[in-house]
């Protein structure tokens, strides 16, 4: 999925969380309701999380430099990563501690009307925002199932609105209960233990989103259909004997580095190995739009060594 994409997702999650944070805040200085202020602490940490994925993506298309000759499109992992950790650091931690200090500190829920006002609204626009992220990654997960989609998937931001945005609406829900049956017995434990199961439910989102990012942030590989195409591209050239390796990189949602090691023909010129490489190069990058830089060595099939290293620009002794 493109970045713009993405941004829309986001954009929509964002604004949001926003309106819903300030509500949760007033309905839980209003009712005194532990569960409450949970879902306002996690409406906030996610609208945060949401400006440092937009962030993340701005960074990630700065173009490449001395300094970073690949590009900066693993920015975008990085901040997905700290996303995770936020989601269980200031999301799970205070939603457990404070319904541990309401299990400690038992109170009154002054008036759950306007818990549950607040409570529909949320769900209004936290469900919408959820359709709105599931519609569009629905449009990229393609045979796979969602789960596959997500473990397969090389944007993090589209899936972890969709995760935020499932573990709000399961949290809104358990609020609900929380301030409903702490009300109805007047036993304020059930409000405490919503805000704990709410942080539960929000430290195993945390889990699940930093699990899929680490992949990602230390170097994955590209698809195998897409590996495996590049491979099949290369065989094709008569010229090249045997494809030894096939080694590909993500630096970024939509940037694959790829590093090719053949078998030239013995019986071939220098000029033409460089003519087979650039029209490789141009058929690798036709097929698979994602894949930017393109390196090709040259490798007697079953040798340790490289003997000649080819660059898509030109050749290099080494």
């Amino acid at each position: 999925m493109s970045h713009a994409a993405s941004k829309k997702v986001i954009y929509a999650a964002l604004l949001g969380n926003l309106f819903i944070a300030i509500t949760k805040f007033i309905a839980a200085f209003m009712t005194g309701s532990s569960a409450m202020l949970s879902e306002g602490v996690h409406s906030t940490v996610d609208t945060g999380n949401q400006v440092l994925l937009l962030y993340g993506i701005h960074r990630s298309k700065k173009p490449p430099d001395d300094q970073f000759p690949f590009g900066y499109g693993k920015e975008i992992y990085f901040w997905s990563f700290v996303v995770a950790i936020l989601v269980f650091a200031l999301g799970a931690g205070v939603s457990i501690y404070e319904g541990l200090h309401r299990l400690s500190h038992p109170g009154n829920i002054k008036d759950p009307m306007v818990s549950y006002i607040v409570l529909a609204v949320s769900f209004v626009f936290e469900g919408g925002s959820w359709l709105f992220a599931l519609k569009e990654f629905a449009k990229i997960k393609g045979r796979w199932g969602f789960l596959e989609a997500v473990h397969r998937g090389k944007n993090p931001p589209m899936f972890m609105v969709l995760f935020e945005d499932s573990a709000a609406t399961l949290g809104l829900v358990v609020a609900f209960f929380g301030v409903w049956l702490g009300h109805k017995t007047g036993n304020m434990a059930y409000d405490g233990w919503a805000s704990i199961l709410i942080g539960v439910i929000l430290g195993i989102t945390a889990f699940w989103l930093a699990y899929e990012t680490k992949s990602l942030l230390i170097g994955e590989s590209a698809l195998p259909e897409v590996v495996q195409g590049i491979r099949d591209l290369a065989t094709k050239h008569p010229e090249i004997e045997h494809v030894n390796e096939v080694l590909t990189l993500h630096m970024g949602p939509e940037n694959v580095l790829v590093n090719l090691s053949v078998d030239f023909r013995n019986d071939i010129t220098a000029e033409r190995v460089e003519q087979v490489i650039q029209v490789l190069d141009a058929e690798i990058k036709e097929s698979f739009p994602i894949v930017k830089r393109v390196f090709v060595e040259a490798e007697a099939r079953g040798t340790s060594g490289f003997l000649t290293r080819y660059s898509l620009d030109k050749p290099e002794k080494s």
